[in-house]
């Protein structure tokens, strides 16, 4: 004789406000926006402010806005392709035929461009959601740290 499975629902407690609308229990937001041209002719470059707020304890800091160049994005991708075991996500291109002189607009400069690099903020929430990715020294150094020291020793942090 075979036993038939226990298909009971379980019981729920039922919701009440403070669960429905009060803080979520683990979040993590990251927006990439305000992007600066800064320099002048063939020194100039866009920086785009990186925010984040989070409730995750692995973060020492909880709330950090610090400024990145598209070359600070690639150097975190790079790393965490060298070092850690994620899948990492493509970056949004790289503009090569907008650094071409003698244009008839603004190249890198111009808004619809970089409004296109908004697929940065895609980019690095993808990476900072990865829980491995979330141990990575070099994502902290990235997101919370107003320079970034590429001499720094690669490794997990600790918390």
């Amino acid at each position: 004789m075979s036993e038939v499975a226990d298909t009971r629902r379980l019981n729920s407690k039922p919701q009440d406000l403070m669960d429905a609308y009060g803080p979520p229990s683990n979040f993590l937001e990251i927006d990439v926006n305000d992007p600066q041209i800064v320099g002048v002719g063939r020194n100039r470059y866009t920086v785009y402010k990186v925010r984040m707020k989070t409730n995750l304890p692995i973060f020492k800091l909880k709330d950090s806005c610090v400024k990145r160049r598209y070359s600070d994005f690639e150097w975190l991708k790079s790393e965490l392709e060298r070092d850690s075991k994620i899948v990492v996500p493509a970056l949004p291109g790289k503009a090569l035929k907008r650094q071409l002189p003698f244009r008839p607009d603004e190249g890198l400069f111009e808004e619809s461009f970089i409004e296109e690099r908004r697929g940065l903020e895609q980019f690095i929430n993808r990476i900072a959601g990865h829980p491995l990715a979330q141990n990575e020294r070099c994502l902290h150094m990235f997101l919370q740290e107003e320079a970034i020291d590429r001499d720094y020793i690669p490794g997990k942090v600790r918390h």
